[in-house]
């Protein structure tokens, strides 16, 4: 547990130069774990209700952890538990639950790989898991900002994809 939860760098101090990254993964978070719930629960064909709980705990949860941070850094950590339940939730998806059409397979295959990537991104600059070069360290580094924006593609292409499949089914 030590592990998890050792804070270095900017991410889980209450520096005001990264509260507005804080209040954009709430917001942002917000509305992305609610669709990735709602278009789970319609179009995987037999979605079980743990995959569910887990998807709409992390979207619930998520937001209020990074709302609750700016006030009390000192609840930070606890972002790893509600990624946990969005990336468990998703892996299950996948492994259990993808449907028939290979665009929507293909979406939520992105999706989850994007959630991925968004966990290792944080377990890494966040929670230090891994050493951090110092070309990455600075929390608005181009190559910080590359790789998060390879995060969100991978995540909106394949909602985009899976919410297609769904309307156009």
């Amino acid at each position: 547990m030590t592990v998890l939860l050792k804070r270095t760098g900017v991410e889980m101090s209450g520096e005001e130069v990264f509260l507005p990254r804080i209040r954009r993964l709430a917001a942002v978070s917000s509305v992305a774990l609610g669709v990735i719930w709602l278009l789970a629960a319609e179009t995987t064909p037999s979605h079980h209700p743990a995959i569910d709980a887990a998807l709409f705990a992390g979207w619930i949860t998520m937001p209020t952890v990074l709302w609750g941070s700016i006030r009390r850094p000192s609840i930070r950590p606890l972002v790893f538990i509600p990624s946990a339940l969005v990336t468990l939730g998703l892996a299950a998806l996948c492994v259990t639950s993808l449907p028939e059409s290979m665009v929507a397979r293909t979406g939520w295959v992105l999706v989850t790989g994007g959630i991925l990537l968004g966990g290792v991104l944080g377990g890494w600059f966040w929670f230090r898991w891994f050493p951090v070069p110092a070309s990455l360290d600075y929390p608005f580094s181009p190559g910080r900002w590359a790789l998060i924006w390879l995060h969100v593609a991978m995540i909106v292409a394949g909602l985009a994809l899976v919410s297609l499949a769904w309307m156009f089914r």
